[in-house]
């Protein structure tokens, strides 16, 4: 893909222009450091031993795959690129990307706070029978990301708003384009329960929070487009 100049020159960015209507809306990128900073306050807020555990029969029938580790790692790497990418090329399709985050996110959150959640699926790595670097991969993420408040996943509220940024801009409406990036929604999603991260209800759960986001978010924006053609 071939880079093209940003629309807006953001090397002029001063403290004394930041709120102009040029520029204002880079404070949109605050969010991360709120989503960072919420994370941390609601794991210290309750005790793991008084989270619900979420299950579901299903959970037991999905099989542990450590190759998931990459779809699941890119959701990291794809939020930065999009952001960055909207912020560079499409400022109205930036701000709609970053206030879909801003409002699942504060629903996931206060979900997690009004209902503390784990989930108890992960395996004993060390009893798999393959010992690999994937495998090794795998078990540093579970020590740095813990098993609690998992539902709804915000991994996966994450790849759908990856989706949905990504149809809202007409270079990536293209066939090829919607189809990769729909299939790669559905791996994030996928991989969250292949490993064990989180349980298929953590998915299901995160779907009507898409929704939410969708209806309040992009829905108006598309009523706006198809009224003004």
């Amino acid at each position: 893909m071939k880079l093209r100049p940003p629309v807006i020159d953001y090397r002029k960015i001063r403290f004394n222009n930041i709120l102009s209507p040029e520029y204002r809306h880079v404070l949109l990128l605050l969010y991360w450091l709120g989503y960072l900073l919420s994370f941390i306050f609601i794991e210290r807020l309750t005790p793991a031993a008084q989270h619900a555990t979420v299950w579901c029969k299903l959970d037991d029938m999905i099989p542990f795959c450590e190759w998931f580790i990459f779809p699941y790692m890119s959701w990291h790497v794809s939020l930065l690129w999009m952001s960055l990418y909207t912020l560079a090329y499409d400022i109205p399709a930036f701000k709609r990307f970053m206030w879909n985050l801003i409002l699942t996110t504060v629903i996931a959150v206060a979900t997690y706070i009004i209902w503390p959640n784990q989930q108890l699926l992960r395996p004993d790595l060390t009893t798999l029978g393959r010992d690999n670097l994937l495998t090794k991969a795998v078990g540093i993420i579970y020590t740095v990301d813990t098993n609690t408040n998992v539902c709804p996943s915000l991994h996966c509220i994450g790849g759908f708003a990856i989706l949905f940024a990504a149809l809202d801009m007409p270079r990536f409406r293209k066939p090829g384009w919607v189809v990769f990036f729909v299939i790669f929604a559905l791996m994030i999603c996928a991989s969250t329960v292949f490993m064990k991260q989180h349980s298929i209800v953590d998915f299901f759960a995160a779907l009507p929070v898409t929704l939410i986001g969708w209806l309040a978010i992009y829905l108006p924006a598309l009523l706006k487009a198809r009224k003004n053609v």
